[in-house]
């Protein structure tokens, strides 16, 4: 630390890792969490609600995927407010949306309620996303930015994992089909004591920079940079224009603009394609294990249930192995390697399942080959695609539209997402199981020519650099006309 003054971006990108930093971090990674025990429960819950609900394969697509298109609206249309209000405000309220409807998805009285309720609890999870996202980038220290953001994104597996862990108690405790009820409803618990945890958090300094609240901005980035003298200079200003509102913002010129459209293009396309992947196959991991492996001719409904869950549960240990990969390599190896390696890596434990699938005797006769399949695909998954395209946007946008980056990469996420959700059981009753993972494969090597296409690398840069209008210089190749 010098008694000199620095610039107020410089200072935060200089910073050591503080108690406030963690603190920060850790408010924000818990509401990736709850979008993590949503993800798994209603994987778990679904196969309760069809049967209670009597529903067919299109109705069973639409309850998974009602909290995902719910979440292109929360990210898409409301995350560019974050640009507008101020990180920490959305941040400390959207979570009471995620516990009323919680709460509601409870008592629902047919699936259309159910759907409703589940597309409003969807919101305040994509609403979440580019808030948490860009709050983070905008605090972190430069060296630690990558594997920080990361780190926080990685408490996705640790939801996850607890969504295990209450589906099979809730399904030991209570082996009946309206069970799914607690299973909805128990969200509602871990939101309340994140929004109780999330009060007095402070506002980013950048953003009070770029709206004209030096005084404030100088003081919260004093106490994150233990005490440095800073002062706000006109790179932190900014030239801060305000963002568009409503249906506007996802079509926000400046998003498509000469200077953006490249960091737009990287950070939505290739998130869209590893969602369909990600959300089509782990929303139905129950299923394809009990279809594929688990299922016996002679297991009750319940029974198969339980069991393809309790499988699911240990192959979610992948998840966590391949978060802590990432945030162990994203500063060493940089975000674009590990997404590309992910990428190819996903695709060929996508084929190893399609083959299990398509041999005599299916995967109950390959067993090995069904866990080799979904414990590489959950592993690499998450050391690659799934942490680096939440970082990227976080990262590449300059912060007068850093949320509404975030949030239009995160709604092209959760469409793809819904994509995948919605026509996943449709497709593996008309194509089978075995081309559909095929297909799906095929969409992970898109994903990683769109990445090679279009990389941009923002290890060892500054926030302001790679987010600056120099950022397309940075890139390893010219861009062509």
């Amino acid at each position: 630390m010098t008694t000199t003054p620095l610039p107020l971006g410089a200072a935060l990108d200089a910073a050591r890792m503080g108690p406030i930093h963690r603190r920060i971090w850790l408010l924000a990674g818990l509401g990736i969490l709850l979008d993590g025990f949503d993800f798994f429960i209603i994987g778990v819950a679904n196969p309760l609600i069809a049967k209670d609900f009597g529903l067919d394969a299109a109705e069973k697509g639409l309850v998974s995927a009602a909290a995902i298109v719910g979440a292109i609206v929360g990210a898409g249309l409301l995350g560019p407010l974050g640009d507008k209000l101020g990180r920490a405000r959305l941040f400390r309220f959207d979570l009471w949306l995620f516990v009323v409807f919680s709460v509601l998805c409870v008592f629902a009285w047919d699936e259309w309620s159910l759907i409703a309720f589940r597309f409003l609890l969807g919101v305040a999870i994509g609403l979440d996303y580019p808030i948490a996202a860009a709050y983070l980038a905008e605090v972190l220290p430069q060296k630690a930015r990558g594997r920080w953001l990361v780190g926080a994104f990685s408490l996705q597996a640790a939801g996850i994992l607890l969504g295990a862990v209450v589906g099979v108690l809730i399904l030991l405790a209570l082996p009946e089909v309206n069970s799914w009820r607690l299973m909805l409803g128990f969200g509602a618990i871990p939101a309340l004591i994140i929004i109780w945890l999330r009060r007095g958090t402070p506002e980013s300094p950048r953003w009070l920079a770029a709206h004209g609240r030096e005084d404030e901005a100088v003081a919260i980035t004093e106490q994150l940079c233990a005490g440095q003298p800073v002062v706000v200079t006109d790179d932190d200003r900014g030239g801060f224009e305000a963002p568009p509102e409503g249906l506007r913002a996802l079509v926000q010129p400046k998003l498509f603009g000469r200077e953006l459209r490249r960091r737009t293009a990287l950070t939505a396309i290739p998130w869209f394609l590893m969602d369909i992947a990600t959300y089509g196959v782990g929303i139905f991991t129950p299923t394809l294990l009990a279809a594929m492996a688990l299922a016996g001719p002679d297991a009750s409904f319940i029974a198969d249930d339980i069991a393809s869950t309790k499988g699911t549960a240990v192959l979610d240990v992948f998840l966590v192995f391949g978060f802590l990969t990432a945030v162990f390599l994203v500063d060493r190896v940089g975000r674009i390697p590990l997404q590309l390696t992910g990428f190819a890596l996903m695709a060929l434990a996508l084929g190893i399942l399609s083959l299990a699938d398509g041999l005599p005797g299916g995967g109950e006769d390959h067993l090995a080959l069904v866990f080799l399949g979904f414990a590489v695909f959950n592993f690499f998954m998450n050391a690659g695609p799934n942490a680096t395209t939440y970082a990227l946007p976080a990262e590449v946008f300059p912060e007068e539209v850093r949320a509404a980056g975030h949030g239009f990469a995160a709604a092209c996420a959760k469409f793809g997402a819904a994509l995948g959700v919605f026509l996943f059981p449709i497709l593996q009753d008309d194509l089978g199981t075995s081309t559909l993972l095929a297909v799906i494969a095929g969409l992970c090597l898109v994903g990683l020519i769109v990445t090679a296409a279009l990389r941009i690398e923002p290890k060892g840069r500054s926030l302001n650099e790679i987010s600056g209008r120099e950022a397309a210089e940075l890139l390893p190749h010219p861009v062509p006309p």
